[in-house]
C-alpha cells in the first residue's frame, strides 16, 4: 500500500511515519513544505529506505500536488499539513487561512480528480484522511466531553481555520462522494515536538535557567495524548475506519497546565537537578504571565467511538508518556539546538496588539 502523507516532517507526521515504516510494509511518500516546524532531522534514520520518499512541496500548489499524486498513485492520502500554533495564528492569521483552508481545498480537488479516474478496485480502496483537532469544538464546561457530534465553536484563528477545513472535507464527501475520514485529536506531546508548545518550552527553559511562563492562572484543562499513541490511532483509522466517519482521539488524561508544568519540574528535579543558585526545584522558576486572548478553558475528548468501533486505546498514561518525553529531550539536546537556530528563540507569541 502506498500512503501519501502531507506534513510528514512535522511533530505528529514524523511520529506517524516512524510508526508506519517500523511496523508495516507500506510505502510512505512524505510531502512537506518544510516551514519552521518541519524538520527532516526527525526522519533521518529512514534516508535511503526503498519504502520512504520525501518530496518538497507546498499543498497550496495545485499543479505540483496533482503531479505528485499522479506520479505515486497513492492508495491512501493522510492530510496532516497545517499551521498549528494558536499564538502564531493570533500574530499572523493569513498563514493559517492559506495553509489550513486553501491548502486543504487544493488537496481535496486534486484528490477528487485522481480518485474519479481510478479503476473500480483502486477507487473502492482509496481513502482521504483529514487529521484535525479538538479545538474546533471550542471551550468545554466542566463534566462535559467532546463527542463526534459536538457543535463547532472555534475561538482562535487557528481553530477557525481547522473548522473550515473539516467542513470542506465533509462537503467533498457529501457532494462528490470522495471517500473521506476525519479525526479530531486532543493535545499531543512527546518526542520531536517543536519547542513552542508547552511541554518542550518548559523543559528547555528549565534546563537553561529561564522562567517557566504559565498563561493566566494555569487552570486551563487539556486532555493529553502521547504522540506515538496518536500515530497508532491514525494508522488504525486509515486501515479500518468507515467512510464518511469522524473519530475523536484522546488520551483520557485531563490535566491543568499548572499540573503539567509541575510534573515536568518533578521529573527534571530527579533526572537533572538544578545547579542554579537559590533554585532548589525547577518549580521555583514558574512565572504567571498575562493570559492568551480568547484562551479556551477546557478541552476533553470522549474517545469511546474509536475504542468501541476500531478497538484502539492509548497505551501510555500521562505519567509514563511524560517521563519518556522528558528523557527524550534530555538525550537529544543537539536536535533541539538545531531546531532553535531557526526563527523561534523562546519569544512570546500571540500577544494581542
Amino acid at each position: 500500500m502506498n500512503i501519501l502523507i502531507t506534513g510528514g516532517s512535522g511533530f505528529i507526521g514524523s511520529n506517524l511515519i516512524r510508526h508506519i515504516l517500523k511496523n508495516t510494509e507500506y510505502q510512505v511518500i512524505n510531502v512537506d513544505k518544510l516551514t519552521y516546524a518541519g524538520n527532516l532531522d526527525s526522519l533521518n534514520e529512514f534516508n535511503g529506505f526503498d519504502s520512504y520518499i520525501f518530496e518538497l512541496a507546498d499543498i497550496c500548489n495545485e499543479k505540483k500536488m496533482s503531479e505528485l499524486i499522479d506520479t505515486y498513485q497513492p492508495d491512501k492520502i493522510m492530510h496532516l499539513a497545517a499551521e498549528s500554533h494558536v499564538d502564531r495564528s493570533i500574530d499572523s492569521p493569513i498563514d493559517f487561512i492559506n495553509t489550513n483552508i486553501v491548502g486543504t481545498y487544493v488537496l481535496l480537488e486534486v484528490s477528487k480528480k485522481y480518485w474519479m479516474k481510478l479503476d473500480d478496485d483502486k477507487k473502492n480502496k482509496f481513502r482521504f484522511h483529514h487529521v484535525s483537532t479538538d479545538e474546533v469544538y471550542g471551550s468545554l464546561a466542566e463534566g462535559d466531553l467532546f463527542t463526534e457530534s459536538s457543535p463547532y465553536k472555534p475561538s482562535s484563528p487557528y481553530s477557525a481555520s481547522k473548522s473550515s477545513s473539516d467542513h470542506l472535507v465533509r462537503a467533498w464527501y457529501l457532494t462528490y462522494g470522495l471517500p473521506i475520514l476525519i479525526t479530531n485529536c486532543s493535545n499531543n506531546y512527546g518526542p520531536y515536538q517543536f519547542p513552542e508548545k508547552l511541554i518542550p518550552v518548559i523543559i528547555l527553559n528549565a534546563l537553561n535557567g529561564k522562567k517557566l511562563p504559565i498563561y493566566g492562572d494555569g487552570n486551563q484543562v487539556r486532555d493529553w495524548l502521547y504522540v506515538e499513541d496518536h500515530g497508532i490511532a491514525l494508522l488504525t483509522v486509515i486501515e479500518k475506519g468507515s467512510i464518511g466517519e469522524t473519530y475523536n482521539i484522546g488520551g483520557s488524561n485531563e490535566k491543568t497546565n499548572l499540573e503539567v508544568v509541575k510534573e515536568v519540574c518533578e521529573i527534571l528535579d530527579e533526572l537533572m537537578p538544578s545547579k542554579l543558585k537559590d533554585i532548589i526545584s525547577y518549580v521555583d522558576l514558574i512565572e504567571f504571565v498575562s493570559d492568551r486572548p480568547g484562551h479556551d478553558v477546557r478541552y476533553a475528548i470522549d474517545a469511546s467511538k474509536i475504542n468501541t468501533d476500531l478497538n484502539w486505546y492509548p497505551s501510555e498514561t500521562f505519567e509514563t508518556g511524560l517521563r519518556k518525553t522528558v528523557e527524550w529531550y534530555l538525550a537529544n539536546k543537539e536536535w533541539c539546538s538545531r531546531v532553535l537556530n531557526g526563527d523561534y528563540k523562546y519569544q512570546r507569541l500571540g500577544i494581542k496588539n
